[in-house]
Formats: structure tokens, C-alpha cells, sequence
């Protein structure tokens, strides 16, 4: 292992692609290449090495969600009746084919899920809630907190 490879693998260019990739995933091999002094044939294999290793899982547009009539966002708790393996797996594969939620994480502490979810409005917030998250089989409680504003919202992983 060279002195600049990483613990996961990883040499200072590699780091490079990531940190421009995930700042512009639009940037051209070419651009790339330039601003790494490597060749294009290079930087383009470096580059699909590392999706093919899963670091580069996905390549995404960020779009704005208050712009597309979405201005209502919200982190719903959710707390199980109970914790068998059944209900969580129905609840979790419940909630993936729910388009309003954006994320949804099993974590520890007071509650068992927490939801990020948007809406274009409170009736329609209302209705996630009532008739889409309370009727999967095994929640027992819901409770959600509004966003007022966003005070940092990143997709950037730290690479230093």
C-alpha cells in the first residue's frame, strides 16, 4: 500500500474524482482530465472503476422541491406496535412505494422510523398520514415535525 492509498482503498486521485463528481456529476471526462492532469482514457477508466466498486452508486439531477409545488417538508416519527421482523419488513416495503417520502431510516432511541417526506400542502400531508403511513399493519404512533426552513442540505460526503 502506497503512502497515498486510503484505508478503503482509494489513492488521492480517486479522492479527486469523487470530490469534483459529487460537486458537478455533469463534469465532462475531459473537464476531469484537465483539472487532474490525467489522460481522458485514464480519468474515464478511473472513473468507472469507481462505480463499478459501488462508490459512485447513482448519477442524479437535484431538483428543487419548493419550485416544483412541493413547499411542505416534514420528518415524520414512527413508532411500531411491535418489533418483529414481519412488520418491520411490511412497513418498510410499505413506505418504499410511497413517492412522498424521500428517505426513511430505521434508527434507534424514541421512535423506530424516521421519515423525511414533502408535500404540496397540509390536506395532502393529512392524507399520507391518515390513509397511506397509519393504516400499515403494526404502527402504532406518528408524530411529525414541519420544517420552517433549511438551514444545510447536502449530498456531499466529507473526503478529507
Amino acid at each position: 500500500m502506497s503512502d497515498d492509498t486510503t484505508t478503503h482503498g482509494l489513492d488521492d486521485l480517486d479522492l479527486a474524482i469523487l470530490r469534483v463528481l459529487q460537486a458537478d456529476a455533469d463534469t465532462s471526462v475531459a473537464e476531469l482530465a484537465r483539472s487532474l492532469n490525467l489522460s481522458p482514457p485514464a480519468t474515464h477508466q478511473r472513473v468507472r472503476r469507481l462505480k463499478q466498486r459501488g462508490y459512485i452508486r447513482q448519477t442524479v439531477a437535484l431538483l428543487d422541491h419548493t419550485l416544483l409545488g412541493h413547499d411542505l417538508m416534514c420528518f415524520v416519527h414512527i413508532n411500531m406496535l411491535a418489533h418483529h421482523r414481519d412488520r418491520l419488513d411490511v412497513f418498510s416495503a410499505a413506505v418504499r412505494d410511497l413517492p412522498e417520502v424521500l428517505e426513511c431510516h430505521h434508527v434507534t432511541g424514541e421512535h423506530d422510523f424516521l421519515l423525511k417526506v414533502i408535500s404540496p400542502n397540509r390536506k395532502a400531508l393529512e392524507r399520507l398520514l391518515v390513509e397511506k403511513l397509519s393504516v400499515i399493519p403494526g404502527v402504532g404512533r406518528i408524530q411529525t415535525s414541519v420544517v420552517l426552513s433549511e438551514v444545510k442540505a447536502t449530498t456531499a460526503i466529507p473526503l478529507e
